[in-house]
């Protein structure tokens, strides 16, 4: 478990495992007896340091089963130092010389799978398994290896790197800004350059004390220092919080004596200027044994949220609250939904919903994960999310807090083999999803002043005006089915549909408006009939339906759908031929649910031959832009273009007679 000395918070209490430990232990030898208090009072690095003598000196074969227990203590003072490697080298010893306690098995699997080791690890469970089954603790332990070996190489969006302004040579945790400026971090360091000379019998290192970084006018960070005024001091402070206006700070302070375990307690000070007073204790319990530390202020001030061993929780140590205005009573556990049997620390409350802590309970990547709790709409359900690779770890992974956006730090101990935490900033880059394209009239030039509009399901309405050439693009969320249309001064509207898809990345999505205009002929692609005959070819019907949902986009229009064909064969027979052809065009839209009063049709045979547009130019480069296709001028050119003129020709359109129909 961790190092920093609010670890002191989770090394503290030693009634239950290390009374066991030193009940056996008894009186056989000065140097053990004097491990055994050390660990007693939770001075692990000291404990530790006895242990290993103590095991070197018992080399004797009748020494095996207390070499066993030697090794197994040792291996615990190296878990409470977050030595996990050490840890796990003890604990195969331990079992080695046939330790008895089936709970060494857990402590290597739990030691293994801090290293990484994962498939050792689960090993390890299964072994402890088979002597306690069913076991919460070691089947959650499980599962977390299960899905760090099935996640291995996954990472989600997250973006850690290490903060290494912050960070010193020994540990430096528990970042937390001062407010919502964000230009001052505090922390937590056990630096060299901490007050005091001695260093902790419990940790080895400097006692903690608390720094700040400050940015400077360009929104820079500079180098950390002491904070101003009384707060530091030759005990263990750290892990803070603060109120809303930033003029209170709650830490946790250390209490350490001789002859009795180390226990933590929440207490404040107060700002004036950039000095900071001497803390006083806030009183939350009464008595010296319950340790209560890991203060976390909500946004609005009202409640404090925090850790403790006291009783009424559900094992380890849990997260409870207080309300601030109203203490008397008020104390409350966050009840199992968040609390496990193992340990949830270190809560940041980033809104009155949404909570993030670090557990050793829920299934994780090993250690402490940082997890994130969302609080349901009727406020009696919790959901927890483990919040994945790379902000969690193989080791401990704690003390969060937020910045603008999806950014902020947090401490880890990850790859260090001492043990030490370091400050790590993160960031969650924006996922962008957006619906770009063009508004372009049938020839394929930008429509001016169009209008688009897109509705989600989601309550979204947006609105924009194209560029001057027909560009546009919309922000999205994901998961939303959208409406769009577009429309502009003189031209029929159109309307699309889609739902943005769930996927956790960058998306532009691409559609495009093609915009008939009111006041000439539009032509209808792909519209085809027998040869020689009126009758529709099935591959008509998307051209048809594209007619019906036009129509049904703009209701009050009406058209009047003509079919034009051909120089070749006798006018008469072209006009007939082709008034047939409109005809089975405006059938085929009444009998799909189209009103016949808002349809006309008409004949016109080769009586209109087609002028060359923009587009047709385009596409036909031997025709320039202008040019009208009349049976003279087709017939002075080769085979191969009076063929494409022929095709140009024959062809239907519509054109919008009314724009005021209205449906009784």
């Amino acid at each position: 478990m961790p190092t920093r000395f609010i670890s002191i918070f989770r090394l503290t209490v030693c009634v239950v495992g290390v009374v066991l430990l030193l009940c056996s232990g008894g009186c056989r030898g000065a140097k053990l007896s004097e491990a055994d208090e050390q660990m007693w009072r939770g001075e692990y690095y000291d404990a530790a340091r006895t242990y290993r003598k103590v095991y070197n000196r018992l080399t004797k074969r009748e020494d095996r089963p207390l070499r066993g227990e030697v090794a197994y203590k040792m291996a615990t003072c190296y878990r409470k130092l977050n030595m996990a490697a050490r840890a796990s080298a003890a604990y195969q010893n331990a079992l080695r010389y046939e330790y008895p306690d089936s709970m060494a098995w857990y402590w290597l699997a739990r030691s293994l799978q801090a290293e990484g080791k994962y498939a050792a690890a689960l090993d390890a469970y299964g072994t402890f398994l088979d002597y306690i089954p069913g076991d919460k603790l070691a089947l959650d332990g499980a599962a977390g290896a299960r899905r760090a070996l099935a996640s291995k190489g996954q990472k989600n969006r997250y973006i850690v790197k290490n903060a290494k302004l912050f960070n010193s040579r020994r540990s430096d945790f528990a970042p937390m800004y001062l407010d919502k400026s964000y230009d001052q971090l505090y922390f937590t360091t056990t630096t060299e350059k901490a007050i005091g000379e001695n260093k902790s019998e419990i940790t080895g290192m400097k006692r903690g004390d608390i720094w700040v970084a400050k940015k400077d006018e360009n929104g820079v960070w500079q180098r950390p220092e002491p904070v101003e005024g009384e707060l530091n001091s030759e005990a263990d402070e750290g892990i803070v919080s603060f109120s809303p206006d930033g003029q209170t700070m709650y830490l946790t302070r250390a209490l350490r004596s001789p002859t009795s375990s180390t226990t933590v307690e929440i207490h404040t000070s107060r700002r004036s200027d950039a000095s900071w007073s001497a803390p006083q204790k806030f009183e939350i319990v009464s008595d010296s044994i319950t340790a209560v530390g890991h203060p976390a202020v909500s946004p609005d001030g009202r409640y404090l949220y925090f850790t403790s061993d006291m009783p009424g929780g559900y094992g380890g140590r849990d997260i409870w609250r207080i309300n601030l205005n109203e203490r008397a009573g008020s104390l409350e556990n966050l009840g199992p939904q968040i609390n496990t049997e193992g340990d949830e620390m270190f809560p940041y409350v980033r809104s009155d919903s949404v909570l993030y802590f670090s557990s050793d309970g829920h299934p994780g990547f090993g250690g402490l994960d940082l997890f994130v709790a969302r609080l349901n709409s009727t406020g009696d359900r919790w959901s927890i999310e483990n919040m994945g690779q790379p902000m969690n770890s193989a080791g401990d992974d704690f003390g969060i807090t937020f910045g603008p956006g999806e950014t902020g730090f947090f401490s880890s101990n990850r790859g260090d083999g001492r043990g030490y935490d370091h400050i790590y900033s993160f960031e969650c880059p924006e996922i962008k999803v957006t619906i770009s394209g063009w508004v372009l009239d049938k020839d394929e030039e930008p429509v001016p002043n169009a209008v688009i509009r897109i509705v989600g399901d989601d309550g979204s309405n947006q609105k924009e005006v194209a560029r001057d050439d027909g560009s546009f693009r919309f922000r999205l969320e994901r998961g939303v089915r959208y409406v769009m249309l577009a429309g502009a001064p003189g031209y029929l509207n159109v309307k699309q549909e889609f739902e943005s898809d769930m996927e956790e990345e960058d998306a532009d999505y691409g559609v495009d408006f093609i915009l008939a205009a009111i006041d000439k002929p539009q032509m209808v692609e792909n519209i085809f009939y027998d040869f020689d005959r009126a009758t529709l070819r099935p591959e008509s019907e998307t051209a048809l339906d594209e007619i019906i949902t036009m129509l049904a986009d703009n209701p009050h229009v009406t058209i009047e759908m003509a079919s034009h064909t051909d120089r070749k064969g006798s006018d008469e027979y072209n006009m007939a031929l082709s008034e047939r052809r409109a005809k089975s065009v405006i059938d085929y839209l009444v009998a799909h649910g189209v009103a016949a009063d808002r349809l006309t049709y008409q004949g016109y045979g080769e009586s209109q031959p087609k002028t060359i547009t923009k587009r047709l130019a385009r596409e036909y480069p031997q025709f320039p832009e202008g040019t009208v296709l009349t049976e003279e001028f087709v017939e002075s050119l080769s085979e191969e273009d009076q063929e494409a003129a022929d095709q140009i020709n024959r062809r239907t359109e519509f054109q919008v007679t009314s724009t005021t129909y209205e449906f009784y």
